[in-house]
């Protein structure tokens, strides 16, 4: 993205901003050359260490996730880690569904735009999670087109500057929040 002059790369997980990074090997001033900002000097690394090196610097590590028990065998070979599951307080209520697979983006886009419609008419908060800017604008274009009211948080400068007033509307009755 483009702000005030300088290529700022956006987290393509969460969305935000990473002002004062730069790729490296020549491709942020080839960035910068198509979008026709100035050409920055590249960064030097000066040192590096692996994330298994950096951990090896603690003489004790721990650690809580809800996914560690499918890396259970990499957590005792590389960190001589054993990993405990913890059964849940409560017998579970979620329901899994089965993958849904499209032919085309299209298709796949119109079906979420479906499901946003269902469960907006019904009253339900609806928090739709993309990759992308521009796969959050092509949801919000789709529900424009069908009338469904809703919020757009991404990284563009006009959304990002309200991120307090979208987050603080999401969950509440018939919002619809795309991110």
């Amino acid at each position: 993205m483009v702000k005030e002059g300088e290529v700022i790369i956006v987290d393509e997980f969460t969305g935000r901003l990473m002002a004062g990074r730069r790729w490296s090997d020549g491709l942020h001033q080839a960035v910068e050359a198509k979008e026709k900002v100035k050409i920055q000097q590249e960064n030097q690394t000066l040192a590096s260490i692996t994330i298994q090196n950096y951990f090896r610097m603690y003489a004790k590590l721990s650690g809580m996730t809800g996914t560690a028990d499918t890396e259970a065998e990499e957590f005792a070979k590389i960190y001589n880690l054993d990993v405990v599951v913890i059964p849940t307080n409560r017998p579970l209520v979620r329901v899994n569904h089965n993958d849904v697979v499209f032919k085309s983006q299209r298709e796949k886009l119109s079906a979420v735009a479906d499901e946003i419609a269902e469960l907006h008419k019904i009253g339900r908060p609806v928090l739709v999670g993309t990759t992308s800017i521009e796969k959050s604008e092509a949801v919000s274009s789709l529900l424009k087109k069908r009338g469904i009211p809703h919020q757009v948080l991404n990284a563009k400068p006009m959304y990002a500057e309200r991120e307090a007033e979208v987050i603080a509307q999401a969950g509440r009755l018939k919002s619809v929040t795309i991110s």
